[in-house]
């Protein structure tokens, strides 16, 4: 079992920054990526960044390049992503996510609320 945790959602003004953390912990053994996801009201769940476990490697959305950065911190297998010049339509729960490289079983946070008012 691998458990993850995220924290640092909040209510921003259009315009402030957020970062979001992630931390890992359990059989982490087993984990190659980690990653973002978000799922606004009425919407589908959907990819925000993604980063190897290594740290060496990231991927991100093309519709949020130059905004949201992913970065991670091997000491404490913990991922941030930073999240600047914020929308409205940036209002989501924030799901950390990282699969089983054995069983590509997904492990899912609780999600965290991160909220940009207009």
């Amino acid at each position: 079992q691998v458990q993850l945790v995220e924290s640092g959602g909040g209510l921003v003004q259009a315009g402030g920054s957020l970062r979001l953390s992630c931390t890992a912990s359990g059989r982490t053994f087993s984990s190659y990526v980690m990653g973002w996801f978000r799922q606004a009201p009425g919407k589908e769940r959907e990819f925000v960044a993604a980063i190897s476990w290594t740290g060496r490697s990231t991927a991100q959305s093309d519709s949020l390049k130059g905004r949201f950065s992913i970065s991670k911190d091997n000491a404490d297998n913990t991922v941030y992503l930073q999240m600047n010049s914020l929308k409205a339509e940036n209002t989501a729960v924030y799901y950390c996510n990282t699969p089983c490289i054995q069983t590509r079983y997904n492990y899912w946070g609780q999600g965290t609320q991160a909220t940009v008012s207009s």
